[in-house]
């Protein structure tokens, strides 16, 4: 399995307005073109936060522990319709209440993407999509501080939990 290179997704300006599209192979080319992603940090009420495990084939940051759920917005697509369908997919959640934390912008060596972050709390079942993930769980805050700057964590997660969740 691997990513489709010729999915679409709009290109956006830093306050995400669409300009154009671009498809997903030239988005991560090295281009560093800013397109939108969404992104759900999942809490339990203990305060653990659920976080994915990237497949080793995905394109970027493979075999790293993830966010909750995170993924790109569609050509078209509302972010609140990539948020929704995201999770569905990921984590097999239909029945949740986001907040809203705010947008950034993230860059690596290979893109630039307008961030819209949200998060939620939940203490229902999550299934994780064996075709998108290689599993999941729940961390506590002690164990996330323990493994920070030691390459378990993908940037795109040390960065936000450090900007909205850290205290």
């Amino acid at each position: 399995m691997r990513d489709n290179p010729t999915e679409k997704f709009p290109i956006v300006d830093e306050n995400g307005n669409i300009l154009g599209e671009i498809t997903r192979g030239h988005a991560h080319d090295g281009c560093k073109i800013l397109h939108p992603v969404v992104h759900l940090h999942l809490f339990n009420s203990k305060g653990e936060i659920f976080l994915q495990k990237r497949p080793l084939w995905k394109d970027i940051q493979p075999g790293k522990w993830d966010t909750s759920c995170g993924g790109h917005i569609d050509f078209g697509e509302s972010v609140e319709q990539a948020l929704k369908r995201e999770v569905r997919e990921e984590l097999g959640i239909t029945d949740f209440q986001p907040i809203d934390m705010g947008h950034y912008v993230f860059e690596s060596q290979r893109e630039k993407e307008l961030v819209y972050v949200h998060r939620c709390v939940y203490d229902g079942e999550v299934h994780t999509a064996k075709e998108e993930l290689d599993g999941g769980r729940f961390w506590s805050i002690e164990d996330i501080e323990k493994q920070l700057g030691k390459g378990v964590f993908t940037p795109n997660f040390e960065n936000e939990y450090r900007k909205f969740f850290r205290k």
